[in-house]
């Protein structure tokens, strides 16, 4: 076991060594070259994807906590 998590542990490390090496070409990465307007619409996309994650979050604990009022309710009722 200790020996398998070493190994995981350093291929893991020798992967993150590598890793800006490997995907970047004089500061060109995969998605091309970083300019204020790719920054811009990344961070928008961060704060537009918290908002959808608010509301369905919001929208599901709002399904949950009827479904709960409702067997509480039931429960009262047939008790």
């Amino acid at each position: 076991m200790k020996r398998t998590a070493s190994a995981l542990i350093s291929i893991l490390a020798l992967m993150l060594a590598a890793a800006p090496a490997a995907l970047a070409d004089n500061g060109v990465g995969l998605a091309g070259p970083t300019t204020d307007k790719t920054v811009t619409f990344f961070c928008f996309g961060v704060i537009a994807f918290f908002v959808v994650l608010v509301v369905v979050m919001s929208l599901i604990q709002g399904k949950l906590e009827k479904r709960k009022e409702r067997r509480r309710y039931d429960l009262e009722r047939l008790s």
